[in-house]
């Protein structure tokens, strides 16, 4: 019968236990009053933060799912422990000598190697490699990181290592420690082949791979010898302690500068990881072996918090499925509030070899070139067509318009819409009809000659549809505030007075951004129908272009009067063409705005990004002196 630890040692190990401390290494916590801190909850998905933990009083308690206990407990729950696991893991934290009774400390279990055993292995063969780095042996692998610019305090601090080119160097160590064949089976260190057990790891740098307590739970590998028949990179298979898809590698390093920054950064390599923190960016992890996914979302989200300002960048390679696991990981995830960007080093480098040819000052600058994640995707689809040609446009637009469909925020799809739009230098009513067409179920998709639905993705618009059908949506039913005053009346000008507002100016107003939902559908069917302005059809291709509950509406807004003398043509085609403007002249200063801002964030007004702002600056003024002359 296995050892039961005395229970005065487990109190102990509760007592000693800083609470807030354990749970920091999983939750990004923040004072919330006397003796309380709180943070997002680990053991469910929420926005808000509602996890509060009591350093003095040694219990957490979280208000959305109802979880409570104490640091026991909370370790139980994270790593999946048993209670005995549990309060060895505590007691090695602390290093604390636990006492057994009824038949001594034998903690392995009868069904197979229990969690600290494994930990311990993977610890003892961390320990091993970085033994053989130093040996005769080692010295290939020694070269091979010294010309990559790791020195050997480099590689002390993130403790990588050698595996000898030995059949099994490892498994003889580990057995002379007291580990069984089991426990460094389970543990992944071995293999079995036709000639037996033999190391999984032969011939090869290593680097440990840590969760975010520091505990050694895998291993991540480089071969070195030409005679080498394995993969370029050798992991550490699935265990029970490692989980490739919820590892990020040097997260147990970054956690600190992720969780204060509210910000990280994803690189490819074990390589490209120590290069960032070596010259200063801390916040580096990588992935481990697989693509960026939803659940290294999830330890991102629990480490870095759901700060409106966090952000992660992505330094894949622009021709790697990395990056398009990572646009598609996000793309997926509503819950993820973090802005994303990515970061390219001009020449195409990584990291790594950013900092061995430019030195550190080169790899800190390269994440200040970042562009956001989605306006990259784009610019890489487009970027193999001439969009100097018919085709080539058209080709563009069917490439890029499902990135956009696959936004899951709506806040964002229109603005990336009009973002597209001006890059090919195409209508925005054609690229919205593309993306509604790329983003319907299969089966469902439209035509791109037929009348478009309402604003693509756009909830509000169809909340005002939903609503149209049970009652009458018209202009007595929209909010008296100065901003949908503004909407509608040009609207009304544009509908009633289109000839006389002229075909460029129409172009521009249906493009503009209008805040009420019903209204933003019937600017959509305004642009959808501007190939036949002038046409004695003009009107009822606005209507066509409709959904059939807002026509009532329409057909208000073009019989409503204008608020103009009538029987004065001058004064009311005036007049049509001055709300028009007002209404582009409030884009352009909301552009204006985000530009000021933007300047202020860049800071220096030297820098090269603040005169290209200046610049957009002095264009946006003039373009708004031609809104007022012209």
């Amino acid at each position: 019968m296995a050892g039961r630890i005395k229970a005065t040692d487990i109190e102990e190990v509760k007592q000693r236990t800083n609470i807030a401390d354990l749970v920091g290494d999983y939750v990004s916590l923040k004072s919330a009053g006397v003796d309380s801190m709180k943070g997002l909850c680990p053991f469910h998905d929420e926005r808000s933060p509602s996890f509060h933990v009591r350093p003095a009083l040694g219990y957490y308690h979280c208000f959305g799912c109802g979880e409570s206990g104490d640091a026991i407990s909370f370790v139980q729950r994270m790593d999946h422990l048993t209670f005995s696991e549990a309060v060895e893991r505590l007691a090695a934290r602390i290093n604390y000598v636990l006492t057994y009774e009824e038949g001594g400390g034998d903690r392995r279990r009868q069904d197979g190697p229990n969690r600290v055993r494994l930990l311990a292995a993977n610890q003892a063969s961390a320990a091993y490699f970085v033994q053989q780095l130093a040996g005769e042996e080692g010295a290939a692998a020694r070269t091979f990181l010294e010309q990559r610019g790791f020195d050997r305090a480099a590689c002390e601090a993130f403790g990588v290592g050698y595996a000898p080119r030995g059949w099994d160097g490892l498994s003889k160590h580990l057995t002379a420690q007291g580990f069984t064949r089991p426990e460094i089976t389970v543990a992944g260190l071995v293999s079995e082949g036709q000639r037996g057990v033999y190391d999984r790891f032969r011939g090869r740098v290593i680097w440990p791979i840590r969760d975010t307590s520091g505990q050694t739970i895998g291993f991540g590998a480089r071969k070195l010898y030409e005679d080498d028949n394995g993969p370029k990179y050798l992991n550490t298979p699935e265990t029970p302690v490692y989980h490739k898809s919820q590892v990020l590698y040097g997260l147990d390093l970054a956690k600190k500068a992720v969780s204060r920054g509210h910000r990280a950064v994803v690189v490819e390599g074990y390589t490209d990881v120590m290069a960032c923190h070596l010259a200063g960016e801390t916040a580096a992890v990588a992935t481990c072996g697989t693509a960026f996914g939803k659940d290294h979302i999830a330890v991102l989200r629990r480490i870095m918090g759901d700060d409106a300002a966090a952000e992660v960048i992505f330094t894949f390679d622009p021709d790697e499925a990395g990056q398009k696991a990572a646009l598609r990981a996000f793309s997926e995830e509503k819950r993820f509030s973090a802005q994303t960007y990515v970061a390219v080093a001009p020449d195409g480098l990584d990291p790594a070899d950013l900092r061995l040819h430019r030195g550190d000052e080169a790899v800190r600058e390269l994440f200040t070139r970042k562009v956001p994640l989605f306006e990259f995707a784009l610019r890489q689809a487009i970027g193999r067509f001439d969009l100097n040609s018919v085709e080539g446009r058209v080709s563009a637009l069917r490439a890029a318009a499902p990135i956009i469909a696959e936004i899951k925020d709506p806040a964002l799809r229109p603005g990336y819409a009009r973002e597209l739009a001006r890059m090919l230098g195409t209508d925005l009513a054609e690229v919205q009809r593309a993306v509604r067409a790329s983003g319907a179920p299969a089966g469902q998709r439209r035509d791109p000659g037929a009348p478009p639905a309402p604003a693509f993705g756009d909830p509000d618009a169809e909340l005002a549809l939903q609503s149209a059908e049970s009652a009458h949506l018209g202009l007595a039913s929209l909010p008296a505030t100065p901003t949908v005053r503004l909407e509608r009346d040009a609207l009304m000008a544009m509908l009633q007075q289109a000839e006389a507002i002229g075909s460029e100016l129409m172009t521009q107003a249906a493009t503009a951004e209008v805040g009420d939902a019903s209204l933003r559908v019937v600017r959509d069917a305004i642009a959808a129908a501007l190939p036949a302005l002038g046409g004695a059809d003009w009107f009822e291709r606005v209507q066509a272009e409709a959904p059939e509950q807002l026509r009532p509406l329409i057909r208000e807004l073009a019989l409503a009067p204008l608020p103009v003398p009538t029987g004065q043509p001058d004064l009311v085609a005036g007049y049509a063409r001055s709300i028009v403007v007002s209404l582009l002249d409030r884009d352009l200063l909301a552009l204006k705005g985000q530009l000021v801002a933007r300047m202020q964030r860049v800071g220096d007004a030297q820098s090269p990004e603040s005169r290209r702002i200046q610049q957009q600056l002095s264009q946006l003024e003039a373009a708004r002196r031609s809104l007022r002359i012209g």
